[in-house]
C-alpha cells in the first residue's frame, strides 16, 4: 500500500487533537482535504472522535459552533482550499465577538504551487484577520518524517491551538492551522490503522472554555441608599442571579443570558427604564455578558450619574456603551464580582417595587378563559368558559402568543435557540423567569447559521448522558431562509431532535420600528427594508427531508409544540 505524508500527518494531528480533548470534527469534503477528513474517519471507527459531515462550509462552521456552545469546547472544522475557507468566515466571525471556540483546519496548495494560478488557491493563512487570535501555516510535510518528530510536532501544534482557542491566555475563540499538502493526497487507512487515544490520556479539562482576564474582582457591597441594578446580557451565566440577589437589585437578564429566572427578575424592563421614578433613580449598575436586545440599557449606562462595574464576558470587546459618548468615561471592568454585607427591607423595598410594576405591565391583555367558571354549578357560567376556551383556542397566533408558547413548553433537559428576529425582542420582553438553557447568536447578531448553530447543539445535547431533551429553534422567515443548507444532510449522518419553529410574517418585521420606517416611503421600505417573500414553506422542507407541520391557530399551536417528531418544522402564520 503506498504512503502518504499528507495521510500520516493528519492521522498524527487529529489524534494529539483529540489527546487535547477536541473529539468533534466537522467536515466539508473536498479533494485538497481528504487526508484530513479521512484520517477523522478513521479515529471516528476506533473509538477516538466524532465526525460530522455537512454538505458546504458555511453551515459546517455553525454547526461547528453549536457543538462548542453546548460542550464548552472547540470543534474542528476541516475544509478544502479557496473559496471553501472564506464561507466559514461568517461563523468565525460570530465566534470571535462571542468568544466560542473553534479550530480551522483548512486545507491549502503547498509553497510551489502558490502565487503561480493555480486552480483553488488563494492566501490562506491570516484570511480571517483579527478575528482569529492564532494562526499558523503548517508546511506540507514530507516523507521518511521520523515518527517521534512527527507526534512531537504534532502534538505542539495541536496544544497550542486548542489553548489559543479556549481561552488558556486572552480571550477564547476561534483559531485557524492551515495546512499545506503535497499529492499523494491520501493513502488507505485499514481498519485498525488508527488508533484512539486511550481515553485517560484525553485531556477535555484542557480545551475546556475559560477566561484570564488578569482582572480584578470588584469588592461590593449593597448601597446604602437602594439604586443598584445588574443587567445580564448574552451568556452571562447564573452568577448574575446570584449577584442581583446578594446586593438586593432588580435583575434585568436578557433572554439568552443564562440568568432569566429568580425573584428579583424584571421581565418589562424596557419600559421601566424608560420611568423616572424607576431607571431614573438608578445611580449603579453591574453588567455581565453582552447586552444587546434593547436600546434602554446603553442609554443608561451612557449617563453621567450611573457608577457601571462590567464583568468581562468572552469575546472580542468590552462591553463598555458610554464611551460611545463619552471617551472619558470611567467604566470599571472586573473579572467577576464578590458581594459583603447584608441587604436591608429597603433593599427589598426598592426590588420589589420593580418586580410589582413589570408583573402590572404584563399583566395587561386579553385575559384567559376563566377557570372558576368551568367548575360553576351554573350552566350558562359553564357555557361562558366553553364559549371562552373556543375563540381562545381558534385566534390567529400572533408573536408573543408564539415567543409565550415555546418558552411554555422548554424544559431545563431541552434547548432553546432564538434566532435575531423581532421574536427574540417579543420573548425577551414577555416570557416568565424560568431556569433554561437558551443560546442565540448574539455576537453579531447576524441572521445567518442559526439552524446549523442548533443542530451542533442538538448533536453535542443528544450525546451527553442519554439525554431525551429536545432542541427547539424559534426564528423569523427570514432566518430561515438564510440558512437553508442546513436542512440538507447526508444520507449517511445522524438526524437529532429538532423543532425548527418559523414564524412567518413574509419579511422582515423588525425594521417597521427603526427610524427609517417613518421616513421612507412605504413601497421603497417595503422592497429594500422588509423584503416580502412567499416561499412555500412545506414544500421547500418536505424537500430536504423534513417532516412539516402547519399551526395557524392557538389551538394548532399548542398541539404541534408537542409532537415528538425528528427533524420537524412549525410554519406559524403571525398576525399583526
Amino acid at each position: 500500500m503506498r504512503r502518504s505524508p499528507a495521510t500520516d500527518f493528519a492521522v498524527a494531528l487529529l489524534q494529539e487533537l483529540a489527546r487535547a480533548g477536541v473529539t468533534d470534527v466537522v467536515v466539508s469534503p473536498g479533494s485538497r482535504s481528504q487526508a484530513l477528513a479521512l484520517a477523522a474517519v478513521a479515529l471516528e471507527r476506533a473509538g477516538g472522535a466524532t465526525v460530522h459531515v455537512r454538505l458546504d462550509e458555511r453551515t459546517a462552521g455553525f454547526f461547528a459552533l453549536g457543538l462548542a456552545v453546548e460542550t464548552g469546547r472547540p470543534a474542528a472544522v476541516v475544509t478544502t482550499s479557496g473559496t471553501a475557507v472564506a464561507n466559514l468566515h461568517p461563523a468565525v466571525l460570530e465566534a470571535h465577538h462571542s468568544g466560542v471556540p473553534m479550530i480551522v483546519l483548512s486545507a491549502d496548495r503547498p509553497d510551489e504551487l502558490r502565487g503561480i494560478g493555480s486552480n483553488q488557491t488563494t492566501v490562506q493563512p491570516g484570511i480571517f484577520g483579527p478575528a482569529v487570535s492564532f494562526v499558523r501555516d503548517v508546511q506540507a510535510p514530507v516523507a521518511d518524517t521520523p515518527a517521534d518528530e512527527l507526534h512531537r510536532t504534532t502534538r505542539e501544534l495541536a496544544r497550542q491551538a486548542v489553548a489559543a482557542a479556549s481561552g488558556h491566555e486572552g480571550q477564547p475563540g476561534p483559531v485557524q492551522l492551515n495546512v499545506a499538502l503535497r499529492e499523494p493526497l491520501s493513502a488507505g487507512l485499514a481498519d485498525g490503522a488508527v488508533a484512539a487515544v486511550p481515553d485517560d490520556e484525553v485531556d477535555t479539562a484542557y480545551a475546556a472554555r475559560r477566561q484570564h482576564t488578569g482582572l480584578p474582582v470588584a469588592e461590593l457591597t449593597p448601597d446604602e441608599e437602594p439604586a443598584t441594578v445588574v443587567i445580564a446580557g448574552h451568556d452571562a451565566g447564573e452568577d448574575a442571579e446570584r449577584i442581583a440577589w446578594e446586593l438586593g437589585a432588580p435583575l434585568i437578564a436578557e433572554v439568552s443570558s443564562g440568568a432569566h429566572f429568580g425573584r428579583h427578575l424584571v421581565v418589562a424592563y424596557r419600559q421601566l427604564l424608560q420611568d423616572p421614578a424607576f431607571g431614573g433613580a438608578v445611580r449603579r449598575a453591574v453588567v455581565l455578558g453582552h447586552p444587546t436586545l434593547s436600546r434602554e440599557v446603553p442609554t443608561l449606562l451612557q449617563r453621567a450619574d450611573v457608577e457601571t462595574i462590567v464583568v468581562r464576558a468572552p469575546g472580542a470587546d468590552v462591553y463598555d456603551p458610554a464611551r460611545a459618548s463619552r471617551p472619558d468615561a470611567a467604566t470599571t471592568v472586573v473579572s467577576g464580582v464578590h458581594v459583603t454585607g447584608r441587604t436591608t427591607p429597603a433593599h427589598r423595598a426598592w426590588v420589589g417595587r420593580w418586580v410589582v410594576a413589570s408583573r402590572a405591565l404584563l399583566g395587561e391583555g386579553d385575559a384567559a378563559p376563566d377557570l372558576d367558571a368551568k367548575r360553576s354549578p351554573d350552566r350558562a357560567e359553564r357555557n361562558r368558559f366553553l364559549r371562552d376556551e373556543v375563540a381562545l383556542r381558534r385566534r390567529p397566533v400572533d408573536r408573543a402568543m408564539l415567543a409565550e408558547a415555546v418558552w411554555g413548553v422548554t424544559w431545563p433537559h431541552d434547548r432553546l435557540v432564538l434566532g435575531a428576529s423581532q421574536l427574540i425582542r417579543v420573548a425577551d420582553g414577555r416570557v416568565p423567569g424560568k431556569k433554561l438553557r437558551v443560546h442565540a447568536n448574539r455576537g453579531l447578531a447576524g441572521i445567518d447559521g442559526t439552524v446549523s448553530t442548533a443542530l451542533g447543539i442538538a448533536a453535542a445535547l443528544e450525546r451527553s448522558s442519554a439525554s431525551i431533551g429536545t432542541t427547539r429553534v424559534l426564528v423569523g422567515d427570514l432566518t430561515f431562509l438564510h440558512d437553508l443548507g442546513a436542512f440538507v444532510t447526508g444520507t449517511a449522518e445522524r438526524t437529532h431532535r429538532v423543532q425548527v419553529v418559523v414564524g412567518n410574517d413574509g419579511g422582515g418585521a423588525i425594521f417597521r420600528g427603526l427610524e427609517v420606517a417613518a421616513t421612507t416611503p412605504e413601497a421603497d421600505m417595503t422592497r429594500m427594508m422588509s423584503t416580502p417573500q412567499h416561499v412555500d414553506v412545506e414544500r421547500v422542507v418536505t424537500g430536504l427531508g423534513w417532516e412539516y407541520r402547519r399551526a395557524a391557530t392557538w389551538g394548532d399551536l399548542e398541539q404541534v409544540l408537542t409532537d415528538p417528531t425528528e427533524r420537524l418544522v412549525v410554519e406559524v402564520p403571525l398576525a399583526d
